[in-house]
């Protein structure tokens, strides 16, 4: 019983830890769409945000796990929210660097 409490503990702080190191809206983003940018970054083996390279895995990825070709609906449905997530967080991105540029021209 007491490993539990601990390890439920550790959980909790990691949790929270990463909570923190995520941007306000980032942090909302993983939220509503349910997976973290790191997680959904694994699941399209991508390491930084590049639009083109996010695209081709997802393609790739979403094209093997379709059923027809005996692949998994639910290995394809984590591609799909992973290719949600990277999208939002380009979007965010976007919008904070067009905040930015207008904040420098004041």
């Amino acid at each position: 019983m007491r490993a539990l409490r601990q390890e439920f503990a550790a959980s909790r702080a990691a949790a929270d830890a990463r909570g923190r190191s995520e941007r306000p809206q980032s942090a909302a983003a993983s939220r509503i769409i349910g997976i973290s940018l790191q997680e959904a970054q694994q699941i399209l083996n991508v390491s930084n945000l590049n639009p083109e390279e996010i695209q081709k895995n997802y393609d790739h990825l979403f094209k093997v796990n379709d059923k027809s070709v005996g692949g998994s609906f639910y290995l394809q449905s984590k591609v799909v929210r992973a290719k949600e997530r990277l999208d939002e967080e380009l979007r965010i991105q976007a919008k904070d660097e067009k905040e930015k540029g207008w904040k420098a021209e004041t």
